[in-house]
């Protein structure tokens, strides 16, 4: 019983069980101390590699347990039933485990037959249970992977607008350089829905939060909050002169909350506490983003109180953000590109040169 509600909580119900006394709970905190051991390697190829697998083998092993644990329970009701076998078949507990198994996994090869109609009927209850375990398993790995493939086509497609290593600077310059600043909103709108829907997949399924992505160099950690901080400098530091001022204001507000939400709510599924970063943003960086877009004729408001709400919005995210970072072993973005920065689009493995 203990199992199966388990994996029904896990699997089926679409909410978060707050319940401190779960076998789920428990697995996975067994597995983040592996998964903190394996942060505490050196940086190597070993140790991406264990961190690409990790997520991925945590989950298929909680699989394995529950159906390990379920016919290991149908092991110990058939023993205390003591359910003899046809034609004089010895009923010890390894034949009884090797029963258990076989009808779990619906082989049914004949070879041991109970002979009681309670026998019967556990039988029968067994295998009804370990044909639906499975389809449910089926259908759970599906729907996991295909979260992971639309998470990651949008951080992908963020690649043109923030850069491969996004940062919140060059979304605001490649935007005021192509002279579409009034096209921001979109991007903020896309982000507004990105982070609505990662909020309900990590929620229901929090293991995918530790699915990495693609390249090495990227992360939905990075590039939601490389997002959050061009929503900060949008929604106080903006001209407000400017015919797609409000518009993007207004955008820029409703992502910044959703994304917010995101990751507190999350932050708190996983214990993580937040944690205040070091300086990400010093006075000299701002001054040069500033004069980067004043160049490019987007004038920052640089006045005490629009600096103070910058200052401000930034604390309501990014010790939320830090946190989740250092469980995660995932690092968050720079404001600003590291001089002559590459996109991902303008290398190549086959030369070593780019484009």
């Amino acid at each position: 019983m203990i199992v199966l509600v388990d994996s029904f909580e896990t699997i089926v119900l679409p909410r978060t069980v707050k319940r401190a006394l779960r076998l789920a709970n428990f697995f996975f905190k067994v597995s983040r101390w592996t998964f903190e051991g394996i942060a505490r390697l050196p940086r190597s190829n070993w140790r991406q590699t264990a961190l690409v697998g990790f997520a991925p083998i945590t989950l298929f092993a909680l699989i394995a347990v529950w159906a390990i644990l379920l016919i290991f329970g149908f092991t110990l009701m058939g023993d205390a039933l003591q359910v003899p076998f046809h034609l004089g078949q010895p009923h010890d507990f390894g034949n009884r485990l090797y029963f258990s198994g076989v009808t779990f996994f619906t082989l049914g090869y004949g070879d041991l037959v109970p002979s009681t109609p309670a026998g019967k009927f556990l039988a029968v209850l067994e295998a009804g249970m370990g044909f639906a375990f499975l389809a449910l398993v089926i259908s759970y790995v599906p729907v996991l992977y295909s979260a992971f493939s639309r998470r990651e086509v949008t951080i992908l497609l963020l690649d043109s607008k923030a850069g491969s290593d996004p940062t919140a600077a060059e979304i605001l310059r490649r935007h005021a350089e192509a002279d579409c600043m009034d096209q921001l909103h979109v991007l903020f709108r896309e982000w507004e829905v990105f982070a609505g829907q990662l909020l309900e997949n990590y929620l229901s399924y929090p293991v995918l939060a530790f699915y990495r992505s693609q390249h090495d160099d990227q992360s939905w950690l990075r590039s939601l909050t490389a997002v959050m901080d061009a929503c900060a400098v949008a929604m106080t530091c903006l001209p407000e002169d400017a015919p797609w001022a409000r518009q993007t204001r207004f955008q820029a507000n409703a992502t910044f909350k959703m994304a917010r939400h995101l990751v507190v709510d999350f932050g708190y599924v996983l214990g993580t506490e937040p944690h205040t970063p070091p300086e990400r943003l010093p006075e000299e960086q701002f001054a040069v983003i500033c004069r980067e877009l004043d160049h490019l004729g987007i004038r920052i408001n640089t006045s005490p109180e629009a600096i103070e709400q910058l200052t401000e919005a930034r604390r309501l995210y990014e010790p939320f953000a830090y946190g989740l970072a250092g469980r995660l072993i995932m690092e968050l973005p720079h404001w600003m590109p590291e001089p002559h920065a590459l996109d991902n689009w303008q290398t190549t493995a086959w030369d070593g040169k780019h484009f």
